[in-house]
Parts: C-alpha cells; sequence; structure tokens
C-alpha cells in the first residue's frame, strides 16, 4: 500500500484505507473515499502542493498533506 500521494501521475489505485481521524476523515468519506473504490491520480500542481483526483466519476482536488492519508493498492 502506498498514498495517493506516491502515485505517478495518471497512475490510478484502489482505494484501501483512510489514515485520517474525526472530521476529515468522516468529510472524505462523505466525498465519496471509500475502501474498495477505484482512483485515478489526474495531475499535481506544484504551486500550492495540490493534487487533481478523480473517483467515482468526479474530480476532486486535495492538498498534497491530505492525500497522503489516502492509502491505496495500485492498478498500474
Amino acid at each position: 500500500m502506498i498514498s495517493i500521494a506516491d502515485l505517478a501521475t495518471a497512475g490510478s489505485g484502489r482505494l484501501t484505507r483512510l489514515t485520517g481521524e474525526g472530521g476529515h476523515r468522516r468529510r472524505l468519506l462523505e466525498m465519496g473515499f471509500i475502501p474498495g473504490t477505484p482512483i485515478r491520480l489526474v495531475r499535481r500542481v506544484d504551486v500550492g502542493g495540490v493534487l487533481e483526483l478523480e473517483l467515482r466519476g468526479c474530480r476532486v482536488t486535495l492538498r498534497t498533506a491530505e492525500a497522503q492519508q489516502i492509502l491505496v493498492e495500485p492498478l498500474d
């Protein structure tokens, strides 16, 4: 398992676990970050350290620090 932030750009994986606590973890679950969900790293924006992710047909942007709490099993 690796964090989604460690995937190569355009890499994909299957979400296995969220390591955050409390409100942050709950917010991710509400947005669809549920274990077993396929997820793809669309692009990295170096200014501000932002990642654009695609899951469940939607695109979501997260800070790199938030994305490091999302663990995936690489599919590529």
